[in-house]
């Protein structure tokens, strides 16, 4: 679809100086900085020890309550279906306000689940094992109390952590709200979020430039928060007001998370929260807040996403290695050397990379390499060239682009730097297609939408794509993209 080329040169883009600047917190307690443009990796930390208390509670539940001791592969099962459990309940996300008796209604109900099932299980396959019901009722309730009890002194002991290594917070909103949600983080160290810089909109008043008694930085633009972000090594944000509310909110959103943010929304009296449907809402000393997301904060989906890839790009590298020798064959005797050409791309949170296709045609430079637009209909191109595009062999390459990581096989089309600042510009909505790895092929490819087709369509396909992402979503993208290389319709 695109021209073949050299990397094209990149622009750098200056920062506003800000008036007051921002310095790293003497007790941030944020730990590594977070590369700009790139996400921090998952902390497993954070849920060991409740992931510990849970097992520990299941363990010994088994060993009072039941009388004959169970095989310890049905005890291994119940452990891992209690974490499944567990999570898609919500119990292992973080929250500002922990509270084992709000968790006891979800743990006693799913510990009641576990036993029945296992008593089913038992009665249908070891019926020397087999447990009544006193025994469902006591493992149970045993497990129910130890959990709680774990977890308890797990949120005691994280308590005690957040008072004496805060994490750095920006609060993001002016008026009356921003000034007492910065009050009282500052007044209750126990949420452990030390604020360190106030967003408000241009042109703010000066009673929204002081938070309170306690005076912050203050943050206008989208750049100041960028840079703010990385010298404090903010870890969390807290919107007074609903993004799309709050001026250049989605761009700010859409920043923080990119950093790694934990991102929050303070709620208000009816307020109507844009926040996930299944998130469960948490308070701050008495404000009502749910956790806020891009889309794309899905961690499990995204490593189980990048494990299907790796395994396909691999898969496919061997399948598909004879026909790609066959490929680079003909396009050495049809078009002389340079079998592969290497062009730059623009990937995930707009981190470029280097992209590899079959070669159909050389570009008379660099220059129209990076800026012209189509060249399907181009008289230099071989006829090894167009049956190669038309049928989309010359993609068989960015199957090493996949088993590297730096595409996936199911994502927004990758484009060259200069056309995504131009369509950026233009195109509301284009530059959000980055906060998802990008792919060999996508949902807007497989609707027609590849070549000279309208580009704030394709952006509409891609957030979609990514807002409603699932791995049976992939599964049916691939498969009609499996379906369309039969009706040869490359370009």
């Amino acid at each position: 679809m695109t021209m073949e080329s050299a990397p094209a040169p990149g622009a750098g883009q200056a920062t506003a100086v800000q008036a007051h600047t921002v310095h790293p917190p003497r007790r941030s307690g944020g730990g590594a900085q977070v590369r700009p443009g790139g996400r921090r990796a998952v902390r497993c930390g954070r849920i060991t020890p409740l992931l510990c208390v849970d097992a520990l509670a299941l363990v010994a539940a088994v060993a009072l309550a039941v009388p004959v001791a169970w095989p310890w592969p049905l005890v291994a099962l119940q452990a891992v279906a209690q974490l499944l459990l567990f999570a898609h309940r919500g119990l292992y996300r973080r929250r500002l306000s922990p509270s084992v008796l709000s968790e006891l209604p979800a743990l006693l109900g799913l510990a009641l689940l576990q036993w029945y099932v296992a008593m089913e299980v038992l009665d249908a396959w070891a019926p020397q094992q087999a447990i009544g019901w006193t025994v469902l009722a006591c493992g149970a309730g045993t497990q129910t109390a130890l959990g709680c009890a774990g977890r308890a002194a797990v949120h005691r002991a994280r308590r005690r952590a957040a008072v004496r290594r805060p994490l750095s917070t920006l609060v993001v909103g002016q008026g009356a709200q921003a000034r007492q949600v910065t009050a009282a983080l500052y007044d209750h160290p126990a949420y452990g979020l030390r604020p360190v810089g106030l967003v408000v909109a241009p042109g703010a008043g000066d009673e929204d430039r002081a938070a309170g008694a306690v005076p912050l930085p203050v943050l206008v633009s989208p750049q100041e928060v960028g840079r703010a972000v990385v010298q404090n090594s903010v870890r969390h944000a807290v919107f007074t007001a609903p993004p799309e509310a709050t001026p250049d909110g989605p761009a700010l959103l859409s920043l923080l998370s990119r950093h790694g943010c934990r991102v929050w929304l303070v709620t208000g009296p009816g307020a109507t929260a844009s926040a996930p449907a299944d998130a469960r809402p948490d308070h701050l000393w008495g404000f009502t807040v749910r956790p806020l997301s891009d889309g794309t904060d899905r961690p499990v989906g995204h490593a189980a996403k990048r494990a299907v890839d790796a395994v396909l790009a691999a898969f496919g590298l061997l399948l598909a290695a004879p026909v790609m020798a066959a490929c680079a064959l003909a396009v050495r005797l049809a078009d002389g050397p340079g079998v592969v050409f290497r062009q730059e791309r623009v990937g995930r949170h707009g981190r470029t990379f280097v992209l590899l296709k079959f070669r159909t045609l050389r570009p008379a430079d660099a220059q129209e390499s990076a800026t012209r637009w189509n060249v399907s209909s181009d008289e230099r191109m071989s006829r090894v060239g167009r049956a190669l595009r038309r049928t989309s062999l010359d993609e068989l390459p960015q199957l090493w682009n996949v088993l590297r990581g730096d595409m996936s096989m199911v994502g927004p089309r990758p484009e060259r730097p200069f056309f995504v600042a131009q369509f950026s510009r233009v195109h509301p909505g284009y530059q959000a297609r980055h906060r998802m790895p990008v792919g060999i092929t996508g949902l807007a490819q497989v609707n027609g939408l590849r070549g000279d087709t309208s580009i704030e369509e394709r952006a509409r396909f891609d957030n979609h794509y990514i807002e409603t992402w699932s791995l049976w979503q992939d599964a049916c993208v691939l498969a009609r993209t499996a379906g369309s290389l039969f009706r040869l319709g490359g370009s």
